[in-house]
């Protein structure tokens, strides 16, 4: 099937070329970026499957062999894009978070309801063996209802980060740690327990000493619509792990469930769980459960890599997608009651998705 890269000037759109060279389904590749300089130089990197690139979207959407797009840009332009791919009738995956606001995200849905097309975000990290384990058990009943939860991801600091890009400017980012890097984890709370968030107590912080207006530091208070309550705490806050955003040692990493009849620990991004719960199938109640994880250059790895065959597998019409716009509708309203709540002093309620193309909205408690 033929493909559409969507940008190529953002930090991903490298390594998502990759990820569709590496997919055997993927024959195809067209490329498009709004920019002219960057469609002479594309800051890509070569690809046998690359068919052509472009300067004109409509040409692109056109192409009667599209089988879907991958929109890939800035967040004050994603929803702007994927608004035209979805009035082309073009299924697609779009970059978190989507959109820069919960009612950017809520019209993106509402038109692809509408139009009857399937659109995915890019929520690689659900199908991380570690995470795929752990829904696995916690849904299974195995730790019984959930008490408590505690969650971490602290990475490389600004300073290594180029300060000066748009991911530290508000009016472009629509905000910082939270939407580039926390929204996997907060996705992920809701995904593995199958609970939602419900009420949110927060402070952000900006603590770099770089010239940014977004926060680079954030400490959630989080309860859930069973009662559970945890904390998420997200953060540009190491300083000897190096730079750049292809860093694997520069990720601090933590979630851990506990549950009345047990308990799951993925202390770090190792695919590994310590769990505890009732003994099945001769396994002690305390054990290390370790995972095979292929090398892969791809985005997310082979985790990755299984997204987008399970989004391809959609688009064939064999079973549902990896992930759908009220999934980043929901991290949405998180982060923006997350904000609230710093803003305010108080802890801020989040009501459910309601209807096809609605949004919940917060409410002080």
């Amino acid at each position: 099937m033929k493909v559409a890269l969507l940008g190529l000037s953002h930090p991903h759109s490298g390594i998502l070329l990759a990820t569709l060279e590496n997919l055997p389904a993927v024959t195809g590749v067209r490329l498009w970026d709004a920019d002219a300089s960057v469609v002479a130089r594309p800051p890509v990197p070569a690809s046998a499957k690359v068919t052509g690139i472009s300067g004109d979207l409509d040409a692109v959407l056109d192409d009667a062999e599209l089988a879907f797009a991958i929109v890939c840009v800035r967040h004050d332009q994603a929803a702007a894009v994927a608004h035209r791919v979805a009035a082309a009738g073009k299924p697609f995956i779009v970059e978190k978070p989507a959109g820069l606001t919960s009612g950017e995200i809520a019209g993106l849905r509402a038109a692809c309801e509408r139009a009857g097309v399937l659109a995915s975000v890019l929520y690689t990290r659900r199908f991380h063996p570690c995470v795929v384990a752990a829904r696995r058990l916690v849904q299974s009943g195995a730790l019984g209802p959930l008490l408590s939860f505690e969650t971490r991801f602290l990475t490389t600091q600004v300073k290594f980060r180029d300060p000066a890009s748009w991911l530290f400017r508000r009016s472009q980012a629509g905000g910082g740690i939270l939407l580039w890097l926390g929204c996997h984890c907060l996705d992920l709370l809701h995904h593995v327990t199958g609970d939602e968030i419900a009420e949110v107590g927060a402070f952000l912080a900006t603590r770099s000493g770089e010239a940014i207006d977004v926060e680079d530091t954030a400490a959630l208070i989080l309860k859930f619509r069973s009662g559970a309550i945890g904390t998420f705490h997200a953060g540009y806050t190491l300083a000897y792990s190096g730079a750049g955003y292809v860093n694997t040692d520069g990720y601090d990493s933590y979630l851990g469930l506990n549950g009345l009849a047990g308990r799951i620990v993925w202390p770090d991004l190792k695919p590994r769980l310590f769990v505890e719960s009732a003994p099945t199938g001769g396994n002690p109640p305390m054990r290390e459960e370790g995972f095979a994880m292929p090398a892969s250059s791809s985005y997310g790895g082979a985790g990755g890599e299984e997204f987008f065959r399970q989004f391809i597998a959609a688009v064939r019409n064999h079973g549902a997608p990896p992930t759908t716009l009220a999934d980043a509708e929901r991290t949405a309203l998180i982060i923006e009651a997350a904000a609230e709540s710093s803003a305010t002093g108080r802890s801020v309620r989040i009501k459910p998705l309601t209807g096809p193309g609605q949004t919940a909205g917060s409410s002080p408690s």
